[in-house]
């Protein structure tokens, strides 16, 4: 048996109280499928085949079945001092292919959701240009749309785990993360619009939240992929997710994906070059540290067996789950059964995209013996997913950022699903 770390005091509490309640409530209750109604169930006719359903205006905008109520974001109440300044987490868990609902991003803010009024919004662009300009939303939405897919990551997503096995749940420990499409404008086209001085190096990117968040972005980068979105997965972004626009920086950690997007001012160098310096910082062993680690490099995650989805009986299993990479494209997952002993490769479901979420699959013939169950993704780079021994080695574990080492998930006997780390 794999021994676990057990060195967050509140990690028990919170599996067993209140917060823990939710997270047993998204896992599958085998008591709920022995009660379910044998008068519904084939080859009888159910109940909801003898009367008439709701109209078609009963939802004017459509929501999930009831019987998914369990799948919601959820957060961890002690994570931070106030929920205005927190993370809510995606149901990694509950989700199919690749792309996530917008009811159901991960979110991270540092002043609270803004709510901007559409009409009273603009988008300033000033500093090192030809043409100092101002935009307003209908003026983006005439510029030529672009759709991109792309996931968004938070840089602290597993940055809990850097000292071990804490929370045992898919959820918590890997679901700073979301993959949508979005629609908008190539950041590139509005700066060729203000036409960019040749010293022009860098932009700073700030939101119009009550945190006045702001970054600094490379102007390679900005030039290379970056956009400015007004819409994901076909409706105009939520309050939450930066309405009414937001950056879009492809691959990069998600604190650059500045929402409430109200200005951007061009100029040779890092804004604050101190304050700067430190946002972009993991501090090694040595003492050193390291700068500007925007790229979130591959990682993959089994998100079924987990904590969340036990394994309910013996014989064939679909594993599952989801890999991606800020380098490029997933070229390879590969699935180990006994803790990386063996690997074999699992199937890639289409399409496969850059700098976006793909989902993968395995199908392992369970005997009821203990398993350790884990994941490991391979870029077009040729990037491998490293241990966290690996990334501890080189990194230390003071930093709680840019942790894309395997998780590892403990299989017993009675298929219970924990969160475990042995190498």
């Amino acid at each position: 048996m794999p021994e676990k770390k057990s060195n967050t005091p509140n990690r028990r509490q919170f599996l067993t109280g209140a917060a823990g309640g939710a997270l047993l409530a998204s896992a599958v209750n085998p008591a709920a499928v022995l009660a379910a109604a044998k008068e519904n169930q084939a080859p009888n006719v159910a109940d909801w085949s003898r009367y008439l359903g709701d109209g078609v205006v009963e939802n004017p905008y459509g929501v999930p079945s009831e019987y998914e109520a369990h799948v919601v974001r959820r957060t961890v109440e002690w994570l931070t001092a106030t929920r205005e300044s927190s993370i809510c987490f995606t149901p990694l868990q509950d989700l199919h292919g690749f792309i996530t609902p917008n009811g159901l991003c991960f979110e991270r803010h540092h002043g609270g959701v803004a709510h901007v009024n559409p009409d009273d919004f603009q988008l300033m662009v000033h500093g090192m240009v030809d043409k100092p300009l101002i935009f307003s939303l209908e003026d983006l939405k005439r510029f030529p749309a672009e759709n991109k897919f792309h996931f968004l990551e938070c840089a602290a997503n597993s940055g809990m785990e850097w000292h071990g096995a804490q929370l045992n749940s898919v959820q918590y420990t890997n679901g700073m993360i979301h993959c949508v499409q979005y629609t908008g404008v190539s950041l590139r086209t509005l700066l060729n619009e203000c036409g960019v001085s040749s010293k022009g190096k860098w932009l700073h990117v700030e939101g119009g939240d009550s945190a006045g968040m702001n970054r600094s972005l490379p102007m390679d980068k900005a030039l290379d992929d970056c956009m400015v979105a007004y819409a994901m997965n076909g409706e105009m972004l939520r309050p939450e997710n930066g309405y009414p626009l937001r950056l879009v920086v492809p691959g990069w950690e998600g604190n650059l994906w500045i929402k409430w997007l109200r200005r951007i001012e061009v100029g040779d160098q890092p804004w604050h070059a101190r304050e700067e310096t430190a946002k972009y910082t993991d501090l090694m062993p040595t003492g050193k540290a390291r700068r500007f680690t925007w790229v979130m490099e591959p990682k993959s995650i089994i998100t079924s067996p987990s904590p969340e989805k036990p394994v309910l009986q013996k014989g064939v299993q679909n594993i599952t789950g989801l890999a991606w990479s800020g380098q490029g494209k997933v070229k390879r997952v590969d699935i180990s059964v006994d803790g990386g002993k063996n690997w074999r490769p699992a199937k890639l479901h289409g399409p496969i995209m850059e700098k976006c979420m793909t989902r993968f699959s395995y199908e392992w013939d369970w005997n009821g013996n203990p398993a350790l169950l884990e994941s490991r993704a391979i870029d077009d780079t040729g990037y491998v997913q490293p241990t966290i021994k690996q990334l501890r080695e080189i990194r230390g574990a003071e930093s709680i950022y840019h942790n894309n080492s395997i998780q590892t998930w403990h299989v017993n006997e009675k298929g219970v699903v924990d969160n475990v780390q042995t190498r």
